[in-house]
């Protein structure tokens, strides 16, 4: 196996919903999440998650990162309909919430093909589901036809996402007028 191969988890789609199979292979010098990890599955928020999705506790210090000054000052150049929200799912418990939104036509750059937020809850942090979440929404853009999937990021302490991002392979490519990350994808 090459090295420099990185994760060859397959994705496939059963009615609306994503699912990675079991078997991960990783860049040399990264080990398996730590824990048993069950098939996960990205499905629609729905009335069924709502509840638990809204409720899932984050890291102490990580809540100040949730919603960058860029997204908060942009939310009304977004389009509803250009949402694409999701939860993560171990079986039946929901353990993330990824957020993105696809709207080609924006005339900001940062919310054309973009991850508005990204939510893991603190005991399944570390195990993969971030990560799950981001190739999902990255895969789903993709079939959109973009060309790549931006974020944007307070950056800054130990519980910044900046860590994350750049592990998942977001490269930053400037500062916004706030002083957030703006950082790209290739897809």
């Amino acid at each position: 196996m090459s090295s420099t191969r990185r994760s060859a988890a397959r994705f496939r789609r059963d009615n609306g919903a994503v699912s990675v199979c079991r078997r991960h292979w990783l860049p040399q010098g990264q080990h398996r999440y730590p824990g048993r990890m069950s098939d996960l599955r990205l499905e629609e928020l729905s009335a069924k998650t709502a509840a638990a999705a809204n409720s899932l506790t984050l890291k102490p210090g990580q809540e100040q990162f949730v919603q960058p000054t860029t997204y908060g000052v942009a939310e009304t150049d977004v389009k509803p309909s250009s949402a694409w929200t999701r939860v993560v799912l171990d079986d039946d418990e929901v353990l993330g919430l990824i957020i993105g939104s696809f709207d080609a036509d924006n005339a900001q750059e940062e919310l054309r093909s973009c991850i508005w937020r990204v939510n893991v809850a603190a005991s399944a942090q570390g195990r993969g589901v971030g990560r799950f979440a981001v190739h999902g929404l990255a895969d789903e853009a993709r079939s959109r036809g973009f060309e790549r999937l931006t974020v944007v990021y307070e950056p800054g302490g130990d519980d910044s996402p900046e860590a994350f991002f750049r592990a998942v392979g977001f490269e930053v490519v400037r500062e916004t007028q706030y002083g957030d990350h703006f950082a790209v994808l290739t897809l």
